[in-house]
């Protein structure tokens, strides 16, 4: 699949743009069903994002939103690395999305229980052999991860779940719950967002190098039946070979 690739001059360009990019495809989900399903993701730039999307308030129709999650550290919902609180302080406080449509992955409890749990959740919700989110966020860590798919992590080979526990001995808080690499590639949109230098290299070996996805497991996404875009700033874009 040919990589949509999106560059911008700095990190608020970018955030701007990706909150259009959300903002226009959430307008359409709901004019044509009345329900808009998105998978959130941690870090620094989503964080930006989630700011510049509750600024704009009363401009969206909240109402129809169901917010899941992508990944989460095994930690609880008011711990500061818990990509859910994040999530709450930048965005879910400020706009108008109803309690009993967010959907959290459960990171106080043990890991094997958590992605139990996530995994009912998203069974109940959606209704198929794989989940179909309208949306994915996932970034990219500078070991190419992306969600909790660590390099040569026990999750690279789950094929048969939608969600997973998995250890990453080199992360901030190592005990991780994640949507599965199937359970990804099954949605209708994936949106990566990268930003800073420290993304260049392994960016350009993502899109530019051979493919070793264990080793670069952000290889892996390629949604089966939907499209795939990266946005990125122009530091993270220093080293691609072909400036798109």
């Amino acid at each position: 699949m040919k990589n949509d690739v999106r560059i911008y001059a700095d990190p608020t360009s970018l955030a701007l743009a990706a909150a259009d990019f959300i903002t226009e495809l959430a307008a359409a989900c709901m004019a044509a069903r009345g329900a808009f399903n998105i998978a959130l993701s941690g870090g620094s730039t989503p964080r930006a994002l989630y700011g510049v999307l509750a600024s704009r308030g009363a401009q969206i129709n909240w109402s129809g939103w169901h917010c899941f999650w992508g990944d989460e550290r095994c930690v609880p919902p008011d711990h500061d690395d818990s990509c859910y609180r994040m999530a709450r302080e930048a965005l879910l406080d400020h706009v108008a999305i109803p309690d009993s449509q967010v959907h959290r992955i459960p990171g106080e409890l043990t890991p094997p229980d958590a992605a139990s749990s996530y995994e009912q959740v998203l069974r109940e919700f959606f209704k198929g052999e794989w989940p179909r989110f309208d949306l994915i966020l996932l970034g990219m860590g500078d070991d190419a991860h992306t969600a909790s798919l660590f390099p040569e992590t026990a999750a690279l080979d789950r094929h048969d779940s939608w969600v997973t526990a998995n250890y990453a001995p080199t992360a901030i808080q190592p005990n991780r719950i994640t949507l599965t690499i199937p359970a990804i590639n099954a949605t209708a949109n994936i949106l990566f967002l990268a930003a800073g230098s420290s993304k260049a290299a392994p960016l350009h070996q993502v899109i530019d190098g051979a493919r070793n996805p264990r080793h670069l497991p952000a290889q892996f996404i390629q949604p089966a039946a939907g499209s795939l875009t990266w946005m990125i700033d122009q530091p993270a874009a220093a080293l691609l070979q072909t400036k798109r």
